[in-house]
Protein backbone atom coordinates (compact mmCIF):
# COMPACT_ATOMS: atom_id res chain seq x y z
CA UNK A 1 0.00 0.00 0.00
CA UNK A 2 1.51 3.24 -1.10
CA UNK A 3 0.11 6.72 -1.16
CA UNK A 4 1.43 9.45 -3.40
CA UNK A 5 4.00 12.04 -2.37
CA UNK A 6 1.21 14.59 -2.56
CA UNK A 7 -0.62 12.79 0.27
CA UNK A 8 2.57 12.70 2.30
CA UNK A 9 3.06 16.45 1.86
CA UNK A 10 -0.63 17.16 2.52
CA UNK A 11 -0.55 15.29 5.83
CA UNK A 12 2.59 17.13 6.92
CA UNK A 13 1.12 20.45 5.80
CA UNK A 14 -1.99 19.83 7.89
CA UNK A 15 0.12 19.30 11.00
CA UNK A 16 1.86 22.62 10.38
CA UNK A 17 -1.43 24.41 9.76
CA UNK A 18 -2.76 23.11 13.08
CA UNK A 19 0.15 24.82 14.84
CA UNK A 20 -0.61 28.28 13.45
CA UNK A 21 -2.31 30.57 15.99
CA UNK A 22 -6.03 31.27 15.43
CA UNK A 23 -6.68 34.05 12.98
CA UNK A 24 -3.24 33.73 11.38
CA UNK A 25 -2.20 32.22 8.06
CA UNK A 26 1.05 31.06 6.52
CA UNK A 27 2.35 31.52 2.99
CA UNK A 28 3.16 28.73 0.60
CA UNK A 29 6.89 29.59 0.57
CA UNK A 30 7.51 29.06 4.30
CA UNK A 31 5.48 25.85 4.17
CA UNK A 32 7.45 24.65 1.15
CA UNK A 33 10.71 25.42 2.97
CA UNK A 34 9.59 23.35 5.99
CA UNK A 35 8.71 20.44 3.73
CA UNK A 36 11.68 20.89 1.39
CA UNK A 37 9.40 20.82 -1.63
CA UNK A 38 8.83 23.21 -4.50
CA UNK A 39 6.29 25.99 -3.77
CA UNK A 40 4.61 25.27 -7.12
CA UNK A 41 4.07 21.61 -6.21
CA UNK A 42 2.83 22.51 -2.74
CA UNK A 43 0.44 25.08 -4.24
CA UNK A 44 -1.22 22.30 -6.24
CA UNK A 45 -1.65 20.24 -3.06
CA UNK A 46 -3.04 23.22 -1.16
CA UNK A 47 -5.48 23.86 -4.01
CA UNK A 48 -6.89 20.35 -3.53
CA UNK A 49 -7.21 20.97 0.22
CA UNK A 50 -9.02 24.25 -0.48
CA UNK A 51 -11.39 22.54 -2.95
CA UNK A 52 -12.09 19.86 -0.32
CA UNK A 53 -13.15 22.58 2.13
CA UNK A 54 -10.40 21.84 4.63
CA UNK A 55 -8.13 24.84 4.09
CA UNK A 56 -8.88 28.41 3.12
CA UNK A 57 -6.64 30.77 1.24
CA UNK A 58 -6.37 34.52 1.23
CA UNK A 59 -4.44 36.66 -1.19
CA UNK A 60 -2.64 39.89 -0.52
CA UNK A 61 0.06 41.07 1.89
CA UNK A 62 -1.31 39.11 4.85
CA UNK A 63 -2.48 36.26 2.66
CA UNK A 64 -1.67 32.63 2.95
CA UNK A 65 -3.30 29.42 4.07
CA UNK A 66 -5.06 28.39 7.25
CA UNK A 67 -7.45 25.71 8.39
CA UNK A 68 -11.15 26.31 8.18
CA UNK A 69 -12.35 26.67 11.78
CA UNK A 70 -14.41 23.49 12.00
CA UNK A 71 -11.58 21.34 10.60
CA UNK A 72 -9.34 21.20 13.68
CA UNK A 73 -10.54 17.68 14.49
CA UNK A 74 -10.13 16.08 11.07
CA UNK A 75 -8.96 12.56 10.45
CA UNK A 76 -6.10 11.24 8.36
CA UNK A 77 -8.71 9.74 6.05
CA UNK A 78 -10.26 13.14 5.24
CA UNK A 79 -6.88 14.42 4.08
CA UNK A 80 -6.10 11.28 2.10
CA UNK A 81 -9.47 11.47 0.33
CA UNK A 82 -8.91 15.15 -0.48
CA UNK A 83 -5.70 14.24 -2.32
CA UNK A 84 -6.20 10.68 -3.57
CA UNK A 85 -9.98 10.53 -3.80
CA UNK A 86 -12.09 7.82 -2.19
CA UNK A 87 -11.07 5.06 -4.60
CA UNK A 88 -10.31 1.50 -3.60
CA UNK A 89 -6.69 0.39 -3.75
CA UNK A 90 -7.54 -3.01 -5.23
CA UNK A 91 -9.94 -4.03 -7.94
CA UNK A 92 -9.96 -7.48 -9.49
CA UNK A 93 -10.34 -7.21 -13.23
CA UNK A 94 -10.34 -10.92 -13.97
CA UNK A 95 -13.47 -12.73 -15.06
CA UNK A 96 -14.33 -15.50 -12.62
CA UNK A 97 -16.30 -18.65 -13.34
CA UNK A 98 -19.76 -19.32 -11.96
CA UNK A 99 -18.35 -21.72 -9.34
CA UNK A 100 -16.67 -18.72 -7.69
CA UNK A 101 -20.14 -17.52 -6.70
CA UNK A 102 -19.33 -14.52 -8.88
CA UNK A 103 -16.91 -13.21 -6.25
CA UNK A 104 -13.20 -12.90 -6.37
CA UNK A 105 -11.83 -14.46 -3.21
CA UNK A 106 -8.64 -12.42 -3.48
CA UNK A 107 -10.58 -9.19 -3.86
CA UNK A 108 -12.62 -10.07 -0.76
CA UNK A 109 -9.44 -10.43 1.31
CA UNK A 110 -7.97 -7.20 -0.05
CA UNK A 111 -11.17 -5.21 0.52
CA UNK A 112 -11.44 -6.53 4.08
CA UNK A 113 -7.87 -5.39 4.79
CA UNK A 114 -8.57 -2.01 3.19
CA UNK A 115 -11.73 -1.63 5.30
CA UNK A 116 -9.71 -2.16 8.49
CA UNK A 117 -7.10 0.37 7.40
CA UNK A 118 -9.76 2.92 6.43
CA UNK A 119 -11.46 2.48 9.81
CA UNK A 120 -8.16 3.13 11.58
CA UNK A 121 -7.36 6.21 9.48
CA UNK A 122 -10.87 7.56 10.11
CA UNK A 123 -10.29 7.32 13.87
CA UNK A 124 -6.79 8.85 13.88
CA UNK A 125 -6.89 12.64 14.15
CA UNK A 126 -4.17 14.89 12.75
CA UNK A 127 -4.25 17.08 15.87
CA UNK A 128 -3.02 14.13 17.97
CA UNK A 129 0.40 14.63 16.39
CA UNK A 130 0.75 18.27 17.35
CA UNK A 131 1.43 17.31 20.98
CA UNK A 132 4.55 15.43 19.87
CA UNK A 133 6.15 18.20 17.79
CA UNK A 134 9.40 19.78 18.89
CA UNK A 135 8.90 23.25 20.42
CA UNK A 136 11.56 24.75 18.10
CA UNK A 137 9.45 23.83 15.08
CA UNK A 138 6.33 25.22 16.73
CA UNK A 139 8.05 28.54 17.39
CA UNK A 140 9.39 28.68 13.85
CA UNK A 141 5.92 28.15 12.41
CA UNK A 142 4.36 30.73 14.72
CA UNK A 143 7.00 33.25 13.67
CA UNK A 144 6.29 32.59 9.97
CA UNK A 145 2.54 33.04 10.31
CA UNK A 146 0.94 36.37 9.43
Amino acid sequence: MKYSKATNYALHTMVYLLLIPDGKSIGVRPLAEFLKVSPTYLSKILTKLVKAGIVESASGVNGGYKLIKNKYDMSFLEIIHAIEGPVSMFNCNLEHVESDNQNCLIENVMLNAEFKMVSYLKEKKIKELTEKIDSNIINLIKNESK
